[in-house]
């Protein structure tokens, strides 16, 4: 199945309240609880593609030596961000930044993990953003890197996406999203080929789940 771009930035208000309704507790948990194992307990992470920073919000919960950047490209998104960070207290250890993850406004070697959930299969080329990890990261800085996996053909993607939307009580317009979200993914093979061409060694790309890919590298 060939994959079909959606859209770069969800920005209206309506999508990001929309996404943030979405129940993503238990990947999200999982993601979290993964990112602390591979990374450093102290120091600077960036979240690239942070959405409403449900994931730092999380991490800094458990870790309160660790201080966040979120980044995004959705002012939205960042607005109910902001209101989730404020309302769990964080204010100290997560700062959300609008910008964009193929520029990214950071030094050279400034952060000592970069984690990213569900942002490579919004980007129509994400070579750019993985050489930007390369470029802010520490020599000896974590990854983790996560997202969608494509299926191989549209029976078994409507079969995930009605599972899932069963499960999660979705709608229909929710159901569009995770299935369009699936048909622009990257299958593991080109994932692995985005993380050799931007020269990030010690990366290991695998299949996580039936749904997901996942590429990360242990804080040095």
């Amino acid at each position: 199945m060939q994959r079909v771009l959606e859209p770069e930035v969800m920005d209206t208000s309506e999508e990001a309240i929309e996404y943030d309704a979405m129940d993503f507790t238990e990947v999200n948990t999982a993601f979290a609880q993964r990112a602390m194992e591979l990374g450093p307990q102290s120091g600077l992470i960036l979240d690239a593609g942070t959405g409403t920073a449900r994931i730092p919000i999380l991490i800094c919960q458990q870790c309160p030596q660790l201080r966040i950047i979120g980044n995004d490209l959705s002012k939205n998104m960042l607005l109910i961000g902001s209101k989730n960070v404020d309302q769990a207290g964080l204010q100290n250890q997560i700062s959300l930044e609008l910008g964009d993850s193929k520029q990214l406004p950071y030094q050279d070697g400034q952060f000592d993990m970069v984690i990213s959930n569900s942002i490579v299969h919004h980007l129509p080329d994400p070579l750019p953003f993985f050489l930007e990890v390369k470029r802010v990261l520490k020599p000896n800085g974590a990854i983790f890197i996560r997202d969608l996996i494509r299926p191989d053909n549209e029976a078994t993607m409507n079969a995930f996406v009605e599972k899932i939307g069963q499960e999660s009580g979705y709608d229909e317009r929710q159901n569009m999203l995770l299935r369009d979200s699936l048909h622009a993914a990257f299958r593991l093979d080109e994932v692995n080929e985005l993380v050799q061409k931007a020269g990030l060694e010690g990366v290991k790309v695998y299949q996580s789940s039936d749904l997901h890919w996942t590429a990360e590298r242990k804080y040095q």
